[in-house]
């Protein structure tokens, strides 16, 4: 006990207060993304985010005991283990003394657990952080109703046979179906897949179109793959198979013609949005190393980028639910004094292709600009010559809580691959809400 209380006065003695500290991203590293019920299946969120941050110090050969703080983000929380960073971090091995916490924010959890950990070491609290995110879609909570949970409690104070059998009265059969999580909205009660949608009617993007998108997605994506640029992939070992999994299992690349032919799969008589051009339920965890500039130069590393300015938007979560990007882009780049001629990198998350043609569409469109965003002409078009060139999350995958940390890193080794000084990121979420963020390559790297 007496080791991990001087340990907690360790960390937070060595954190130097300091005005407009610079925050690096010195390395980032994830899981292989798979398909939900596949090879991460009987490996829990915590196990995930485990195996990112064991192979995010091994690839940076830090010293476990000089983390200050652990951040991670979930979405379908395993209730126990809700403080899923905690857990996470105590089988990383990291010292006891080491506080952890989990933030949720829907699709951009870990871009919020990246800020968070941003705003700890730019306000000298913290000089180290491991943040990230993780997911797995393949064993998720499901509860059973609210007649049979109240029951369920009330049974603990039942004495008697007669009492238990007055505990069933008034159940309905339907009672007894369990509740699982769905990706709809609560104030709406409309799915992602139904707003995706309505969207594309909105912005006139056709099946075609949205297809054609997805093919895109995953063909950069094998590319990618096949020439090592993914290169942030830490195997991890499949409890199902006992084999070691080295990359993600969902890109596929199928003929257009038969990408085509898929039956909607929400509105199904005149939907758009099918299996092919909407990401799927993904398993995987990630995890970033943050640290000051000055305490990266002390410890030997060259970081990868610095992380600039970033903002978070919110708008109607009916008609406007996935449009976040478009909202998010043109504040943060005038806040950062920068154009869109300025970015040599655009990492955007793609909930549906849908939503990424329609996001496209709405900062290339005068009625927008003034009808939604008070401004008087077009924000601009995002040249598709830089956009997402290693694939995305349609062919990649999404597990919701760790994306944030490989679009951030896929940022900063794009920009050190095609030697470019500005990436900006960004991705939408559920309850209309968005992220962006500038990535800057860091000089030398």
């Amino acid at each position: 006990m007496q080791r991990s209380v001087s340990l907690a006065v360790r960390t937070y003695a060595t954190a130097k207060p300091s005005q407009g500290r610079n925050v690096v991203l010195v390395e980032g590293v994830r899981t292989p993304f798979v398909t939900s019920g596949s090879v991460f299946n009987g490996l829990m969120p915590h196990d995930l985010a485990r195996h990112a941050m064991k192979g995010l110090l091994t690839k940076t050969a830090l010293r476990k005991e000089l983390v200050d703080y652990v951040i991670m983000g979930s979405v379908i929380q395993e209730v126990k283990t809700s403080n899923v960073a905690r857990e996470a971090s105590l089988g990383a091995g990291l010292p006891l003394s080491v506080p952890s916490h989990t933030v949720t924010m829907a699709c951009i959890s870990a871009n919020q657990a990246i800020t968070t950990a941003i705003g700890q070491i730019k306000s000298g609290a913290a000089d180290i952080v491991i943040a990230g995110g993780t997911e797995s879609m393949s064993d998720v909570p499901i509860r059973f109703s609210k007649p049979i949970r109240a029951r369920m409690l009330q049974s603990r104070k039942v004495k008697s046979p007669v009492g238990y059998l007055n505990l069933l009265s008034g159940l309905k059969l339907a009672d007894l179906a369990p509740e699982a999580p769905a990706v709809a909205e609560f104030s709406t009660n409309e799915t992602m897949g139904q707003s995706a949608d309505r969207l594309a009617a909105a912005f006139d993007v056709s099946r075609r179109d949205q297809d054609e998108y997805a093919l895109r997605s995953h063909t950069l994506a094998l590319k990618a793959t096949k020439e090592g640029l993914l290169s942030d992939i830490i195997p991890v070992r499949s409890p199902k198979t006992g084999e070691l999994v080295v990359s993600d299992n969902g890109i596929r690349v199928e003929a257009l013609e038969k990408l085509l032919s898929l039956k909607p799969a929400f509105i199904k008589t005149h939907g758009t949005v099918t299996a092919a051009n909407a990401s799927f339920l993904t398993d995987g965890g990630s995890a970033v190393l943050l640290m000051s500039e000055e305490k990266a130069k002390e410890l030997g590393y060259k970081p990868k980028a610095y992380l600039r300015d970033f903002v978070y938007v919110a708008q109607d979560p009916k008609d406007q639910l996935l449009l976040g990007p478009s909202f998010a882009t043109p504040r943060l780049l005038e806040k950062a004094g920068l154009t869109l001629k300025d970015i040599d990198v655009f990492e955007f998350h793609e909930a549906f292709a849908g939503q990424i043609l329609a996001n496209l569409k709405a900062l290339d469109s005068d009625y927008f600009a003034r009808t939604h965003m008070g401004r008087s002409e077009r924000f601009g078009r995002i040249p598709l010559e830089k956009f997402n060139l290693w694939g995305g999350s349609l062919s990649i995958g999404h597990p919701f809580g760790a994306t944030g940390g490989r679009l951030v890193t896929t940022a900063a080794n794009r920009l050190i691959k095609e030697n470019g000084k500005y990436a900006l990121l960004a991705a939408c979420a559920a309850g209309g809400q968005a992220h962006a963020m500038i990535v800057e390559r860091y000089p030398g790297s």
